[in-house]
């Protein structure tokens, strides 16, 4: 069966790329909109059901995996930010402070559909104002839900996590493939 990403991340073709090196990718191209009343905790695995569906409408054949990652702090959610100013808002918030990255999955291929929430608990050290302006003025932050990637500069940040490292990359390869072995697919 035919694998198709439905993600332009390439963190998340990276992190795919460890189960298998047969898949394509074929980004969702709707709007990334949730129900008003949602609570905040459910917006990733909503999300991810949207974009997997939304390809999967085009590929009916195949299996379609599709994501998506939030920093949650408190019900504040932080999506990737716009500009300087919201990425440094995002970084004082973090900064020695815990918060959680959700990352929503959905796997849809004919006749069936799964998804999750994969929750992972993060710890920021304090950061200094120099440090968030030297991170903001890498660039990193900006196609990052939170504002940083773990995997990146900002992985000086952390000062401990509980739970999927992968999923604070925003794709937790361990859970995605027990439920691919559940459904007898094995890459």
């Amino acid at each position: 069966m035919q694998i198709i990403l439905a993600s332009a991340s390439p963190r998340r073709r990276e992190l795919m790329a460890m189960l298998t090196d047969s898949f394509q990718i074929c980004p969702a191209q709707g709007p990334e909109q949730v129900p008003p009343r949602l609570p905040a905790a459910q917006h990733a695995r909503y999300l991810a059901v949207q974009k997997a569906r939304e390809v999967f409408s085009r590929y009916p054949e195949c299996l379609v995996i599709g994501a998506d990652t939030i920093v949650l702090q408190g019900n504040v959610i932080f999506g990737k930010p716009r500009d300087d100013r919201e990425a440094r808002r995002m970084l004082e918030a973090l900064s020695g402070q815990v918060h959680q990255v959700k990352t929503g999955v959905c796997l849809k291929a004919p006749g069936w559909e799964a998804s999750f929430t994969q929750t992972t608990q993060v710890e920021f050290y304090s950061l200094s104002s120099r440090e968030i302006e030297a991170y903001i003025r890498s660039g990193e932050p900006f196609d990052k839900a939170g504002g940083y990637g773990i995997q990146g500069r900002a992985g000086v940040f952390v000062k401990g996590i509980v739970g999927d490292y992968c999923n604070v990359v925003g794709f937790p390869v361990g859970e995605i493939r027990r439920i691919l072995l559940q459904k007898g697919i094995c890459l």
